[in-house]
């Protein structure tokens, strides 16, 4: 049997697929390692950012989620995206259509920055000091 280490991967919900993967690969430097195709062009995919995975797909009807965007809010969670090049992928979230909630700053022991991305996703990027 296949010793399995313990992990916790968000699974985010969108309304365009897509589009979705088209921003992270772009903004975030992703890499979409699975695609699978669902009825009426919507997809499934597994995306990693510099071998962090999580998941992302269109809603479906059978499984009764709802998207940030569909619910004209916010999703209920906040993501932390921890590397190196926070500085770099902010700037280039917000070129993409991302909407920034706190620029990145140094505090204490941190330099992080928030952002909303155009899915209604809110992204904490930044790294340990």
């Amino acid at each position: 049997m296949t010793k399995i280490k313990t992990n916790i991967k968000p699974f985010l919900v969108v309304e365009n697929g897509i589009k979705a993967v088209d921003f992270y690969i772009h903004a975030f430097g992703a890499i979409e390692s699975k695609r699978y195709s669902l009825e009426n062009n919507k997809i499934s995919s597994v995306i990693t950012i510099d071998g962090a995975e999580f998941y992302l797909s269109d809603e479906e009807p059978c499984d009764g989620s709802q998207t940030a965007g569909q619910s004209n809010t916010t999703a209920p969670i906040r993501i932390i995206l921890e590397t190196q090049n926070a500085d770099k992928i902010f700037e280039d979230a917000l070129q993409y259509g991302a909407t920034e909630i706190c620029p990145i700053t140094t505090e204490e022991d941190w330099r992080i920055g928030k952002l909303k991305d155009p899915f209604g996703h809110i992204w904490e990027i930044g790294f340990p000091l």
